[in-house]
């Protein structure tokens, strides 16, 4: 399953879920644009597994739930708590995280 925020509610979704992957983002970034389809690929193949996109400006509550420095900033998190996150560009990078939480 595959989310875009649209309300600053991160912190409920990790919680309603076993496994959630996110990507903060931000409008203006290009590397968020490059792995934007990237990371809804990996969200496509790993239906048992919540995907969400953050907009790291918009959403500040939900940004807290990570130390978001740069973007894109992708976290993993299971049973409620943080397990890694990682700042990339490198799709090979992103689906290594991902396969942590699958």
């Amino acid at each position: 399953m595959l989310t875009e925020l649209n309300q600053d509610n991160l912190e409920q979704i990790i919680s309603e879920n076993d496994k959630v992957v996110v990507q903060y983002s931000a409008t203006w970034c290009g590397n968020c644009r490059i792995m934007k389809p990237k990371f809804k690929k990996l969200a496509s193949e790993n239906e048992s597994t919540t995907f969400v996109i953050v907009d790291a400006e918009k959403f500040p509550n939900s940004r807290k739930l990570a130390s978001v420095d740069n973007l894109p900033t992708f976290a993993t998190f299971s049973n409620g708590a943080k397990v890694n996150q990682i700042q990339t560009n490198k799709f090979d990078v992103l689906k290594e995280l991902v396969t942590e939480v699958v």
